[in-house]
């Protein structure tokens, strides 16, 4: 079975103001002391295993967790669960909490990370990089080779905006309705290599394509390619790049399950000799934009005809899509379930509008997020 493992970006917040802080080095430094000195592992009842890790992120005002590769979708939330109440143990012992929100709903100024790779990123990319401070949601897939990959790539392309509804977690943008579901998908874009590529077709052209995008100087290394989706640069996974992080863990287990399925059912469809959809990345751009505006509340894009249908028929052929690959894995009966709780109560983005509707305070918006988070 293949494996599968996220990576989420989390809030640091002053939880009485809900403002960001700039404490991502105390936190780290207090979740080594809290785990003896070392890299702050996940402790599994005893087990010494090596865990995920909790790390540093681009600006000081984020972690970033991630979990080990996991075949069973219960071990991923139970992992991501834990990950999360440890970063946020470690948050209050320096006086903040961390929040599952992909954007601040209150305004800030984020603090650059003094690391040089991310100092020489502010050099070149100015108020692009001041004002990068979003959380994602990245789910990494086993495949079986580069080749296998790249096949994969070609093939959940036209799926990817799906996840960026069911995930949409960042309506407010610097105290301020953004009237999107996900305006981090916006700022984001604004990434230079940001978004959907072209079908590849071999491995050799994919990595002529990063070979060229890197000769042409404007990106620092090979890590900044923010493709939708690329092969990892670390591990033999497929790495999907579209989503918010979610406010609750169980839906960031959701996304990870679908993107199993869409991998599962892409390498699939490549034994088989399917041909990958020849999809123009400009049409791909107007479906993830329709995705960030609305998420699941009004209409997407439909990789078959590219005409707006209702969200949630859109969802339910994606289901139908790699049904088989969930059903091969057990993930069915689990997708089925969580996806009906996202469909009856939204996502992060209804339920930031549902908390500032009721109180008619970002403040509040913040703190709900907090609890929900770790909950």
């Amino acid at each position: 079975m293949r494996t599968v493992g996220v990576e989420e970006e989390l809030l640091l917040l002053d939880p009485t103001s809900g403002e960001p802080l700039s404490v991502a080095g105390a936190v780290l430094t207090q979740a080594e002391r809290a785990s003896g000195g070392g890299p702050a592992t996940v402790d599994h009842a005893g087990d010494e295993r090596p865990g995920g890790t909790l790390d540093r992120e681009l600006q000081q005002e984020q972690l970033e967790i991630d979990t080990r590769p996991h075949t069973d979708l219960g071990e991923l939330g139970v992992e991501l669960v834990e990950w999360r109440r440890r970063a946020d143990a470690a948050a209050r012992a320096v006086g903040a909490r961390v929040a599952a929100l992909a954007t601040s709903p209150l305004p800030v100024t984020p603090r650059t990370t003094p690391k040089d790779r991310y100092l020489r990123m502010g050099e070149q990319f100015g108020l692009t990089h001041a004002e990068q401070l979003t959380c994602g949601c990245h789910v990494h897939v086993s495949v079986e080779s580069p080749a296998e990959g790249v096949a994969v790539l070609d093939r959940i392309r036209v799926w990817l905006p799906v996840l960026t509804a069911l995930s949409a977690n960042s309506p407010y943008w610097q105290g301020q309705d953004s009237h999107y579901a996900s305006f981090r998908s916006q700022a984001w874009g604004r990434w230079p290599s940001a978004g959907p590529i072209e079908v590849q077709g071999s491995v050799r052209r994919y990595r002529a394509l990063v070979a060229d995008l890197l000769g042409t100087g404007v990106l620092l290394d090979e890590a900044m390619a923010y493709f939708d989706a690329r092969l990892s640069a670390r591990y033999p996974t497929v790495e999907v790049r579209v989503a918010d992080v979610c406010l609750r863990a169980e839906d960031a287990v959701l996304i990870a399950a679908l993107c199993r399925g869409l991998v599962g059912t892409a390498a699939r469809d490549a034994r088989a000799g399917k041909a990958a959809p020849a999809v123009p990345a400009a049409l791909l751009r107007l479906a993830a934009w329709r995705a960030a505006r609305s998420g699941t509340a009004d209409v997407l894009v439909h990789p078959a005809d590219w005409r707006p249908r209702p969200a949630h028929e859109v969802i339910a052929d994606l289901v139908d899509h790699v049904r088989p690959a969930l059903t091969s894995s057990g993930d069915l009966q689990r997708v089925e379930s969580l996806l009906e709780h996202v469909l009856a109560r939204g996502s992060g983005a209804r339920r930031q509008r549902e908390v500032l509707d009721r109180s008619g305070t970002l403040l509040d918006v913040v703190l709900d997020a907090v609890e929900l988070t770790c909950g």
